[in-house]
């Protein structure tokens, strides 16, 4: 029996539309989605299936793109991916993408819709331009363009790759700062850039804007670490193949926490806590 085209790509497509999308939720919809019209399809007039079902997805997401457009004008606060957390090790970080990492993930959430999709099929899966262009409804030489501009907006601040024993500690030194409520512990770790993004969801408090500034930042993790006292645990786990930690209370998980580094100190650091984005930590799912 010649295997299902569908089921050898559905990682692909599920990677596609996470990378997209940014939950996995929604990336599960594109691909049921993707499913549905590929059987519908007229399969005699498919030459290439993998082709096909990408463009399909792609245009799937570009539609939920544009639809989310609205949805996030009203959200409170900064929106952030839903993260893939795992318990660390090198296989773990080995196996996930730098594409994967929450702070890509944020840059990318920056570009357009179509700068969205000529950027990840292009960089991230390696689709031919002539492929990209049919998809988008673009010419090869524009998705060229918008490639390379997405390129130059996104590479400048690429993240780190797998999380080294470098960025582990940093994060593991970050964490015994906050447990000993040491601001200026904490302030010797941060880049003069850093910022700090907090995603609570409309039902978990969270900051509604970005904290800036190594001061700044260090008395807000000072502070919302004293507001779990004696209650709050840290484990470290890999989120998205980069250095971060789960933090419970009372063994329920409130954030997933992710940073990004660069020269030996941390220029970013994420919070996720809304509890819709957390359900899935813990477990890899299967995407490419």
């Amino acid at each position: 029996m010649s295997p299902d085209p569908f089921e050898a790509a559905r990682p692909r497509i599920r990677g596609l539309a996470y990378r997209m999308l940014g939950t996995l939720a929604d990336a599960e919809d594109v691909t049921q989605d993707t499913w549905l019209r590929w059987q519908a399809a007229d399969g005699s007039d498919i030459v290439n299936a993998e082709a096909w079902l990408v463009t399909a997805a792609t245009r799937l997401c570009l539609d939920r793109l544009r639809s989310a457009a609205m949805t996030r004008e009203i959200y409170p606060g900064p929106w952030l991916p839903e993260p893939i957390v795992t318990d660390p090790g090198p296989e773990s970080a080995a196996e996930l993408s730098e594409s994967l990492t929450l702070g890509f993930l944020v840059l990318l959430d920056q570009l357009a819709p179509v700068e969205r999709a000529v950027f990840v099929l292009a960089d991230v899966f390696k689709v031919p331009y002539a492929e990209i262009a049919a998809t988008v409804g673009r010419s090869p030489a524009a998705c060229r363009q918008i490639a390379s501009r997405a390129r130059r907006r996104l590479r400048p601040d690429r993240p780190p790759g797998p999380a080294a024993a470098a960025d582990r500690e940093l994060v593991d030194g970050l964490l015994r700062a906050l447990a000993s409520g040491d601001v200026n512990e904490v302030v010797a770790r941060l880049a003069p850039q850093v910022v700090c993004l907090t995603d609570g969801g409309p039902g978990r408090r969270a900051a509604r804007r970005p904290v800036t500034g190594p001061d700044r930042v260090a008395r807000f993790l000072v502070g919302l670490a004293r507001g779990y006292g004696r209650h709050l645990a840290a484990r470290p786990a890999v989120v998205g193949g980069a250095a971060g930690a789960i933090l419970s209370s009372d063994g329920v998980t409130k954030q997933v926490m992710a940073v990004t580094s660069r020269d030996g100190v941390i220029t970013a650091i994420y919070f996720v806590g809304n509890p819709d984005k957390l359900a899935s930590a813990g477990r890899r799912p299967l995407l490419e």
